[in-house]
């Protein structure tokens, strides 16, 4: 497959100085900017989808009438919190 190009994008020479202090050693700038917007585009995808499911499980509780309230999603978190708390600090603990 043909490669393409992304435009030029202009900036401030502060930005460009920053961008040109993290590069990591022997990366250039375009691998610094391909990486860049794969990331971009792979989060957006990745947003897209969760929303999509979201979407669709919100139909599927009106449809069904089958969901789980919101007060008792937070009541398990909260205890799943508790739970953890207490097993960091028994751990925590010196052995004597």
């Amino acid at each position: 497959m043909k490669s393409s190009t992304i435009p030029a994008v202009r900036v401030a020479p502060e930005l460009r100085e920053q961008l040109e202090s993290v590069l990591q050693s022997g990366e250039s700038l375009s691998q610094f900017v391909e990486a860049s917007v794969r990331e971009g585009v792979n989060r957006r995808l990745a947003q897209a989808e969760f929303v999509a499911r979201g979407l669709a499980s919100l139909e599927s509780a009106k449809r069904t009438g089958q969901f789980v309230s919101a007060d008792e999603v937070i009541g398990k978190l909260e205890k799943k919190l508790a739970d953890a708390r207490v097993r960091r600090s028994t751990q925590a603990r010196p052995k004597r």
